[in-house]
This record gives C-alpha cells, structure tokens and sequence, in this order.
C-alpha cells in the first residue's frame, strides 16, 4: 500500500512529520511504502540530520506550501505546486492509496474533493473525529468540513460515521445521537426536526435520538451527529477545556506539596495519554473516494505514526465499499429528500 504525507503541513512540519513517518515504517508490511511530498532539500536535510534508513520511503518534490491561515480554494487555485494539491492529485491518479495532511484544513478538504471527487452516493463529506470518554470512543460528524448542512447531509455522516465506529473501533451497534439543544423530540432547529425524521425511518441505524453537549461524554452514545459548525466549535471547546483541567490539577497538586505532585505524575500521565486525542492519528474525510486523514495542525510524531497506521487499516477494511452498499440499500437516497 502507498500512503502519501504532506510533510509541509502543520505547526511542526517537516520534523515532526518525519519522525512520525520513521516510527510508523517499524508498523507497517514490508510491501508498503511511505511517500512524502513536500520541498526535497528540507525533506532531505530532515532525514539526513537524524542519519534515517529511507528503504521505503520515497520523496515527491513540492516546490510550494499553503499556510495554515491562507484561503482554501483561492490558494489551491495559485498554488498547483504545493504539497497538498499534489497529494490530493496523486490519489485521485491511484498514485497513492492514502493521503494524510496536518496542514490547512480547508484546503486538505477542498482538495480532496476536487481532486479524488466524492464516493457513489455522497453528497458532501464529513471530517469525523474520535473523542476519548470514560464510556469509550465517540465519533462525532462533521468537526468542519461543511458548515451549511441539510438533513440529507446528516443523515449520511449518521451512515459514515455508524461504518466507521463499527469496522474501526470495533463498536457492533453504534448508538447514534444527534446534537441538539434538548433530548425531547420537540427541541432543535428546522434541520435537527427534519434530520430525526430520517434517522428514525432508517431501520439500519441505531438511532437514539437527540444529544444533548453533555451526552457525548456520559456513555451515552457511540456516535454523534452535527453540522460543522457545532462540531468544529465542540472540538476546541473539548481540547480547551481537556488542557485547562490537566493544568489546574498539576497547578493545585505543586501548591500542595511537591512531592504528592511527582508521586501523582505517573498517574496524570496515564490518564493523559488514555485520553489523548494524539493517540488516535488523524481524523478521516468520510464520503471521499478515497482515503484520506486529516490531522491537527499541532500534530506531533505520534499522532502522524498513528494516523498512518489508521489509515492503512480504513483502506484494509475497505470502509468506503461497506458505506456505499448501505447508501445503495438506502431508502433515504438524495433526490428522494
């Protein structure tokens, strides 16, 4: 299998995008190979400067790079050469099985739709993201691809997402909510009403109902359901307060006593990395055709090692063909919603 990286995406690119590949080779077939795109002397200074075996690594000249604040579409459009452009080029090619990016979002997702076009069925992608909880990983759809939903658009993140908690976390029966401002059926805007109605006439998802912000991380759903808007805004909100809460109990600990302070480190440590959304890699553009993650622009070796590793297992388990038999079998298809 060949994955593709952007090795100029993200806060800390191309270091830790590197070192990140290096670790992930040690987990991968012999028959693999890992691919980063990106401008060649960097890549090549990077590699040379930690002395790296490259045996299958290939390196793919991109001369330009988006930055992380540009406009996504109009820098697509000025800069063909860049890693992500190229990248989302060489998949829809069938140049590279996978393709992974730390880098601008808006772009990543604009690319890859453009470039490698949407799976049979979709209408709009979604990024779903995993949270970590005391009750087990939550999948929420979407965190930010598309922010100006209809109900049929939710109602397929609902079908992705309930594919991809079950092929890849391994969850039979995903119980699905849907975010809104209150569990009763009378509660929610125009969209959440209309979306419900087509969750709950779908005998082939495990539907719940609505979800309230709290439900996410009392056990009470697998997966949960939102326009980009809401999910983008619930993720940094979560990341936020996951980092404050971490603080705080490190800050009231050293005020204590130095000593409780390292004889909890191990444990906070523990808890930390359980609940490190790094842990989980990227986050996967549902509805591409294609496999493509998108990681956090503060993405570390680890979270690039263990979004390649995801990724390679989405493409093994053949994700995409599971989602678009659901769609197929579907009664709830795009032209009669």
């Amino acid at each position: 299998m060949r994955i593709a990286i952007d090795a100029m995406g993200g806060d800390h690119a191309p270091d830790e995008i590197i070192k990140g590949v290096l670790e992930a080779r040690e987990l991968l077939d012999t028959d693999d190979e890992l691919i980063l795109i990106g401008i060649q002397d960097d890549i090549e200074s990077c590699l040379s400067s930690v002395n790296a075996d490259t045996n299958h690594i290939r390196i793919v000249h991109a001369p330009e790079v988006i930055g992380m604040n540009e406009v996504p579409v109009e820098s697509l459009r000025k800069k063909r050469k860049s890693s992500i452009a190229i990248m989302a080029r060489m998949a829809a090619h069938e140049e590279a099985e996978a393709v992974i990016s730390a880098g601008n979002t808006g772009a990543c997702v604009a690319a890859c739709q453009l470039r490698m076009r949407n799976l049979e069925g979709v209408i709009r992608p979604g990024i779903a993201v995993i949270l970590p909880t005391l009750g087990g990983p939550v999948t929420m759809c979407d965190v930010g691809a598309n922010i100006a939903c209809k109900p049929i658009n939710l109602y397929q993140y609902a079908v992705m997402s309930s594919v991809y908690s079950r092929q890849m976390l391994g969850i039979d029966s995903p119980r699905i909510g849907l975010m809104s401002i209150g569990e009763e059926e009378a509660k929610g805007n125009d969209l959440v009403k209309k979306t419900r109605d087509l969750l709950k006439s779908d005998p082939g998802l495990n539907f719940i109902g609505n979800l309230e912000g709290r439900g996410i991380f009392d056990g009470t759903c697998d997966v949960a359901i939102c326009e980009g808007f809401v999910g983008n805004v619930v993720l940094k909100l979560t990341e936020s307060l996951v980092g404050m809460l971490f603080s705080a109990v490190k800050h009231e600990l050293m005020a204590r006593s130095t000593e409780l302070a390292l004889q909890f480190k191990p444990v906070m440590s523990e808890i930390y990395k359980k609940y490190d959304y790094h842990e989980y890699g990227g986050a996967p553009l549902l509805g591409v055709n294609g496999t493509a993650f998108i990681c956090h622009g503060s993405s570390k070796s680890r979270t690039i090692k263990n979004a390649i590793v995801a990724s390679r297992k989405y493409h093994m388990n053949k994700i995409n063909s599971r989602i678009t038999d659901f769609l197929k079998n579907s009664a709830m298809r795009p032209n009669s919603v």
